[in-house]
């Protein structure tokens, strides 16, 4: 004798037709039941992401065509720049930490003014610590 038990969608509750195992009515169904699954778990990273890929565009625009600029703190602040976020460190031969936000960087060369970089692509692992 055949089974004549139903399931219904995960997401919409309708019932569903076709392969026994089958939880969800459409790819729809299916890709929104899992957004409302993580959208709380990657709420955190999503944030922090926004808040680096905001600061890479500053720095961008500011850095503009050339390689390195000065700016004022109060230029970054003003630009919505939060120095709290960056992707990755660099200290050079001489000491001096460079913070980055991907491929822009900023020192700080006294408390109210900074040097602003874009990183050259050298082909050489960018993680350094």
């Amino acid at each position: 004798m055949l089974s004549t038990t139903t399931s219904n969608c995960r997401h919409c509750g309708e019932p569903l037709r076709g392969r026994s195992d089958k939880k969800f009515c459409d790819d729809g169904c299916r890709n929104a039941f899992n957004n409302e699954q993580n959208s709380g778990r990657y709420a955190l990273v999503r944030r922090v992401n926004a808040v680096l890929l905001r600061n890479r565009r500053i720095l961008a625009a500011l850095v503009g065509a050339g390689e390195t600029t000065k700016v004022s703190r109060e230029d970054l602040l003003l630009h919505g720049f939060q120095f709290r976020y960056s992707t990755h460190q660099y200290v050079n031969g001489r000491g001096a930490t460079y913070h980055f936000c991907y491929e822009y960087g900023w020192l700080e060369l006294n408390p109210e003014r900074y040097l602003l970089v874009r990183r050259k692509e050298t082909g050489v692992h960018l993680l350094e610590q």
